[in-house]
């Protein structure tokens, strides 16, 4: 079994030119059954233990929400399980309805969000300067391009003499880019995970020698990362911004090393928020109790 595991395999991913009724076993087309699947989903039904999924990234986002689960996506010590994003953007926003739009004053107009706390607005598939309301204070003035949640509205202000659906604007929609589920011995590499309602990444319990390097985690309502329950998380050379509420997020019994990291934090939107765990920031720190 274990020499089983330990092989592995490449299983190839293009949204563009890949089918899911392909094998994923190689990167072009190939035979009656041979070539790249089309969605990561496809990609994970298909891989098992020490298997590899290698992302093509195309300059057209993967617009999925994915699970690696316990069994199915683990590997060994000697040869993980593993994502390669080969800097592919897995992204979870939707766009904005054009017939949503209500006009509030001014150059103000606001939408209905989905039921949910945690929004961002983006435009052009980048996040927009969002600004927090505090109702002792009032409704913020919103300059050109910025935005707000209000009572479950998205209010954002256009420039002058435009309307906003000349402008090409989407809000999160997906809960979870990668939700990670009593799986061992994963690492995901090389991608850019943005536009979901919680977490960019969220290992959620008993997650144990996963590793996230090179990962770029942006606009994603809550978080770009977290790691709960007794989960224990490397985040190596990432790059975490432009998030809700954490760049970086730990709760539970969980243990998370942080090393050579760039985590972009803001006024509303810390580098770490602790709600328990243990926390390291590089190599040489001792973890926070």
């Amino acid at each position: 079994m274990l020499t089983q595991i330990g092989a592995g395999r490449d299983i190839y991913v293009d949204n563009i030119a890949g089918d899911d009724r392909r094998d994923g076993s190689t990167i072009r087309t190939s035979g009656r059954a041979g070539g790249p699947v089309r969605s990561l989903r496809r990609a994970l039904e298909l891989a098992q233990g020490s298997d590899r999924i290698v992302l093509s990234d195309t300059g057209e986002p993967y617009r999925e929400s994915v699970t690696l689960q316990a069994g199915k996506h683990t590997g060994i010590a000697a040869r993980p399980f593993e994502i390669i994003g080969n800097g592919a953007t897995l992204d979870g926003s939707a766009p904005v309805p054009q017939d949503s739009w209500k006009h509030v004053e001014d150059d103000v107009f606001r939408f209905r969000a989905p039921r949910t706390s945690f929004q961002t607005l983006f435009l052009d598939g980048k996040p927009l300067v969002r600004l927090f309301v505090d109702r002792e204070v009032g409704f913020p003035k919103l300059q050109p391009l910025e935005w707000c949640l209000f009572d479950r509205h998205i209010y954002f202000r256009v420039e002058k003499d435009r309307l906003p659906r000349q402008y090409d604007l989407t809000h999160t929609s997906l809960p979870v880019g990668i939700t990670l589920y009593e799986a061992r011995h994963i690492v995901v590499s090389d991608l850019v995970v943005q536009g979901f309602q919680l977490d960019g990444v969220n290992a959620h319990d008993s997650v144990f020698d996963a590793t996230l390097v090179g990962l770029t985690c942006r606009g994603n309502g809550r978080s770009g990362i977290s790691v709960g329950g007794a989960s224990r998380v490397r985040i190596i050379a990432c790059l975490v911004g432009n998030n809700g509420v954490a760049q970086v997020r730990t709760e539970g019994f969980s243990r998370t090393e942080i090393m050579n990291c760039d985590l972009v934090e803001s006024a509303n939107a810390p580098a770490v928020v602790r709600d328990g765990g243990l926390v390291s920031i590089n190599a040489d720190d001792t973890p926070d109790s």
